[in-house]
């Protein structure tokens, strides 16, 4: 109606008065309501073409979309697993930090894991301090073997120096029973550092490898039993959490609510501008907003980042194939918009619905004189219908209390 008033000034209101002071028809006598048409015909026709024109590069150089939201992500408050509420610490819409127990589940059986873990290191320092006297014992051993092997060969020595002196003091048979004598006692030597060395092994590799793995499992079972109690992994606020000491909850079908990151949704908007736009689209366009949720204010953003797909072709592998005419409506360019001002959307709660404007500019193009003639005529005339979207949008912005609240009854 705007673009249609304003080309009407240009067009059928030239229009009129030429009729009325140039051609000297009067209003109710020439130019009644039946001969508008005939009459004033060059100018409605022009003015009908100029409307559809401006409306078209009003539109589609400073695009419009109603689907505009703040969106957020909600954390679900959930164990890892399952189990039975033993504990709850905190209520719906209260506050966390990261870190800080929200609710506890039963952990008899991690304990008890837990116990059984530090009981095995005991029992495992404890053959440690019985193998530290093994090795004591096998020393022992080793120097009694050692003192026996020692004397066995002295009186084998005796007896040779005494064989060697005179041959027929020390018989043959008596050196021989000797010689088998100090190799046994050798041979008790040898068993007796074998001893020392496997008790020493045992000692010094084994057991602390035993205690190493029983620390390990100790350390699991104690990762075990911390993650029956749920902590807050963020900043934020707890909803939709009504958990009470008994509840069973899971991980996949029944977690215990959300939590509400601080700051979330309040940091930009998402909107879906048409497929059209798609080449008018740019990072660093200027943008505007309005959001239901705080009425009778138009925030100033900028266009931040756009996303270079559209959601309406995604395809996910299945049996069957896929149907192109099996999509619905054309998809959406999704466009991320951030406040021009720091603390822009102060004010606007997460996941408001709100409608917006972007605003193309060619300051930059006319400015560099890459462009001339007609077509710089034509940049001219884009950047200023812009005023006329803007318009636009401050009169929604008075219209939708007024729509929402009467008309809508909501």
């Amino acid at each position: 109606m705007l673009e249609l008033l304003l080309c009407s000034l240009v067009t059928v209101f030239p229009d009129y008065l030429y009729r009325r002071y140039v051609q000297n028809k009067r209003f109710g006598r020439e130019i009644t309501l039946y001969s508008v048409w005939f009459e004033l015909r060059w100018g409605i026709t022009t003015c009908l073409m100029l409307t559809i024109g401006l409306i078209t590069v009003i539109f589609y150089n400073h695009p419009s979309t109603n689907n505009v939201t703040a969106y957020f992500r909600a954390v679900p408050i959930a164990p890892e697993t399952g189990g039975r509420v033993a504990e709850v610490f905190v209520s719906t819409s209260d506050h966390v930090s990261a870190g800080e127990p929200i609710f506890r589940l039963d952990s008899a059986a991690q304990q008890a894991e837990v116990e059984t873990a530090r009981a095995r290191i005991t029992e495992i320092d404890a053959a440690m301090v019985s193998a530290q006297a093994d090795i004591a014992v096998s020393a022992g051993q080793v120097r009694q073997a050692e003192q026996a092997l020692q004397q066995a060969r002295d009186e084998l020595e005796t007896k040779l120096e005494l064989q060697r002196r005179n041959a027929g003091v020390v018989s043959a048979r008596e050196i021989e029973r000797l010689q088998v004598v100090v190799d046994g006692r050798q041979g008790g030597v040898d068993a007796a550092l074998a001893t020392k060395q496997s008790v020493e092994a045992r000692a010094d590799v084994l057991l602390p490898a035993q205690k190493a793995s029983a620390e390990a499992a100790l350390a699991q079972a104690q990762v075990v039993l911390d993650k029956t109690t749920i902590r807050a992994g963020t900043d934020g606020r707890v909803e939709q959490f009504t958990l009470r000491p008994g509840d069973v909850v899971n991980p996949m079908l029944r977690p215990a609510g959300v939590l509400i990151p601080d700051g979330a949704g309040r940091e930009r908007l998402v909107a879906g501008f048409g497929q059209i736009e798609a080449q008018v689209m740019k990072v660093g366009m200027v943008a505007e907003a309005v959001c239901i949720s705080k009425p009778l204010t138009v925030i100033p953003m900028v266009v931040t980042g756009v996303q270079d797909f559209i959601a309406a072709g995604q395809l996910r592998a299945l049996d069957q194939l896929q149907d192109t005419q099996q999509v619905g409506q054309p998809g959406t360019i999704t466009v991320f918009l951030e406040p021009l001002y720091e603390g822009g959307l102060a004010g606007v709660p997460p996941g408001s619905s709100c409608i917006a404007n972007a605003y193309s500019s060619n300051h930059e193009r006319l400015e560099s004189g890459e462009v001339g003639g007609l077509q710089a005529v034509y940049l001219h005339v884009v950047d200023t219908v812009a005023v006329v979207h803007a318009l636009l949008l401050r009169l929604q912005a008075v219209i939708l209390p007024i729509q929402t609240l009467v008309f809508t009854g909501h």
